[in-house]
C-alpha cells in the first residue's frame, strides 16, 4: 500500500528506495506528457491562428451584423408595417359592423383606397412581419365574408397565432370555408382544431356547436353528441346553449 511521503523524505532500506524511485519515475512521466501535450496544443494553434482568427471575426461579423439588421430593417419594417394595418382594418371593421355594403367594405379592406393599402399590399410588401401575419388573417375573413371561399382558405392557412381567440376564429374560418366546398370531413377537422385550441366562453362553444352540426351531417351521431354534451356541461350560460336539449335528443335518436 503507498504511503504519503514527506518532503525531504529519504528512503532507509533498499525496497523503500525502489518504490520511491518508481513513484519519481511516474511522476517525471506525467509532467513530461503534460509538457508534450502543451507543446502540441501550442503548436497546433501557431499552425492555425489565422484560421481561428478569421472564424472569430466572421462570428462577430455575423453577430454585429445580425444586431443591425434587427435594428435598422427589421424594426423600421415592422414599425412602417404595423402602420399600414391601420386602414385596411378600419374597413375591415366597417363591413363587419355594416348591414349593408359589406362586399364594397371588403373589397377596400383587401385593396385598399386613395393611396393607402389593403391587406393584399401589406401581404406583398411586408412578407415576414407581424402586419403581414395578421393581414393574412384579415383577407382570409374578407374573402370568407364575400363567400370566396378557395381565396379565404389560401389566406388563413398562411395566418398563424397563439392568440386564444384569432387562432381559435382563424381555424373555425377556415372550417366554414370548407363546410361552404361541400368538404365536411375537412370542416370538421377545423372545427375540432378551433376548439382545442383555446378554452374560452366565446368560441370554444361556437365551435363545439359548429362541429356537432357538422358530425351529424356526416352521420356520426355519437362525435355529435359528445359535442352538444360538452356544451351542455361546460358551457350553460353560452347562446350555444339555448337550443342544445333539441340537438342532443337528436343526436340521441336511433341509438
Amino acid at each position: 500500500m503507498a504511503t504519503y511521503k514527506k518532503r525531504g523524505y529519504k528512503p532507509e532500506t533498499k525496497a523503500e528506495k525502489q518504490e520511491f524511485d518508481e513513484q519519481e519515475s511516474t511522476t517525471a512521466e506525467v509532467f513530461s506528457s503534460l509538457d508534450e501535450g502543451a507543446s502540441r496544443s501550442e503548436e497546433w494553434v501557431s499552425k492555425n491562428q489565422n484560421y481561428i482568427l478569421s472564424t472569430i471575426v466572421v462570428i462577430a461579423i455575423c453577430g454585429l451584423g445580425y444586431l443591425a439588421y434587427n435594428q435598422f430593417v427589421v424594426k423600421p419594417k415592422e414599425t412602417s408595417a404595423a402602420n399600414e394595418m391601420y386602414y385596411p382594418q378600419q374597413y375591415f371593421d366597417q363591413a363587419l359592423a355594416s348591414a349593408t355594403a359589406k362586399d364594397s367594405l371588403f373589397t377596400l379592406a383587401l385593396e385598399g383606397a386613395d393611396g393607402k393599402y389593403g391587406f393584399l399590399d401589406i401581404i406583398e410588401e411586408y412578407s415576414g412581419t407581424k402586419a403581414a401575419n395578421l393581414a393574412n388573417y384579415g383577407a382570409g375573413m374578407s374573402y370568407l365574408n364575400m363567400n370566396n371561399y378557395q381565396e379565404a382558405i389560401t389566406y388563413l392557412e398562411d395566418f398563424s397565432s397563439e392568440d386564444a381567440i384569432l387562432g381559435a376564429l382563424a381555424k373555425g374560418g377556415l372550417g366554414d370555408a370548407f363546410m361552404q366546398l361541400d368538404q365536411p370531413s375537412d370542416a370538421l377537422g377545423y372545427y375540432e382544431a378551433a376548439v382545442a385550441h383555446s378554452k374560452n366562453e366565446y368560441t370554444t362553444p361556437k365551435f363545439l356547436y359548429k362541429a356537432g352540426v357538422t358530425a351529424l351531417e356526416m352521420g356520426d351521431k355519437s362525435k355529435a353528441l359528445g359535442f352538444f354534451e360538452r356544451i351542455k356541461s361546460e358551457f350553460p350560460k353560452s347562446e350555444n346553449a339555448n337550443s342544445i336539449n333539441a340537438f342532443i335528443g337528436m343526436a340521441k335518436s336511433g341509438e
